[in-house]
């Protein structure tokens, strides 16, 4: 599914609903402007001013929102660390410059369970297979990283793991840091008994992607 913007007077509104995990930090964030359920049209640009659409829209952890500004206003930028949170019991939420799968992203939620039917990205289905992994994994002994920005390429492995190359500091739910470092191979098939590493489970299991 591809963004649809929705067109406003000073900045406009995108949404893609094959990367919504519906977080709703935009409707508590700000309810009159996304107004889900409403009949109609759900996201009204011109509501509030364009800096507090964009506090919003920069929260939202998949990256499901976007928006154009018409105003001169600056549009988002890559973040200074390149981050991937393991949430626990659910999904893999990136944050960096990113190329998933050929995509230029800025903010992703990626699935670890194994059940998602819109692959690489997560679609919650972690809930209804009641997956369990923790988000508090060990921590790494690793160097420090001379660069924490720059790209970051996120390659999903036919029937395997999430190849990642690029400046990247793994962290735990809390924020804890586990690993740094320029190549990872995360888990995606929800098996790996060294999650959220890959560790071959993927072949035994028979995951197919």
């Amino acid at each position: 599914m591809a963004t649809r913007f929705v067109e406003g007077e000073k900045i406009d509104v995108g949404y893609d609903g094959h990367r919504c995990i519906h977080a709703r930090q935009c409707v508590l964030g700000r309810p009159e402007v996304f107004q889900a359920n409403a009949p109609g049209e759900w996201i009204h640009p011109d509501a509030v001013l364009p800096d507090a659409i964009v506090r919003v829209v920069e929260a939202c952890p998949s990256g499901a929102l976007s928006y154009r500004r018409k105003d001169g206003g600056a549009e988002e930028a890559p973040p200074p660390v390149n981050v991937v949170r393991v949430r626990e019991n659910g999904p893999l939420a990136f944050h960096g410059e990113l190329d998933i799968a050929g995509e230029t992203l800025l903010r992703a939620m990626l699935c670890r369970c194994g059940e998602s039917k819109r692959k690489p990205f997560c679609d919650r289905s972690h809930l209804k297979s009641g997956f369990a992994a923790t988000g508090e994994p060990a921590a790494k002994e690793s160097p420090a990283l001379a660069v924490r920005d720059g790209p970051v390429k996120v390659t999903p492995q036919t029937n395997g793991c999430l190849r990642v190359e690029g400046n990247l500091e793994i962290v735990s739910g809390t924020g804890r840091r586990v690993e740094q470092t320029t190549k990872a191979f995360l888990c995606r098939c929800g098996h790996s008994k060294n999650k959220p590493f890959c560790d071959g489970s993927h072949k035994a299991v028979g995951f197919v992607a």
